[in-house]
């Protein structure tokens, strides 16, 4: 988006492979967008919490996206004509602001599950406090280490 809204200081007045290479930048800002509303998409129809707000915010991106679309398909056609870069610019910040919300939503998602996992493997350290007997010690500690295993695997997943 930065490049897209880039100009030179002092242009030239040839305009030659302006456009193309503005038209190239927009096509790459779209499919990036697309690929992050079919994420979006499936995180939403996954999501135990906040499906609502993740809806909105997909339908708020593609929104954005759209009208980005607009601004800066006119921006290509003069991309050093004041009016048309400020829109285009003004466009491509509500598209920012529009995947931050996503972003934001999809970690909180996220950490709802980890906070759910969380609270399972809890139960199972409680359970592991509280054993009567060694078989019980042996079944509830196998659980425990699975707990403990699947915390660790999501921890890690979050991480990367």
């Amino acid at each position: 988006v930065t490049t897209l809204v880039n100009c030179p200081q002092n242009p030239s007045s040839k305009k030659k492979g302006r456009s193309k290479r503005a038209r190239v930048l927009l096509a790459s800002v779209e499919e990036a967008t697309w690929n992050l509303l079919d994420k979006g998409e499936k995180i939403a129809k996954e999501a135990t919490v906040f499906k609502e707000e993740l809806h909105a915010a997909l339908a708020d991106v593609q929104k954005e996206s759209q009208a980005l679309k607009v601004s800066a398909e006119a921006f290509t056609s003069d991309p050093c004509y004041l009016p048309k870069r400020q829109a285009v610019v003004q466009a491509a910040r509500s598209l920012l602001t529009a995947v931050t919300r996503l972003l934001i939503l999809a970690d909180m998602v996220d950490v709802a599950y980890l906070l759910e996992h969380l609270t399972v493997f809890q139960g199972t350290f409680e359970s592991l406090r509280n054993v009567s007997s060694k078989s019980d010690l042996q079944k509830t500690y196998q659980k425990f280490q699975k707990d403990l295993e699947n915390l660790d695997y999501l921890a890690y997943k979050r991480q990367q």
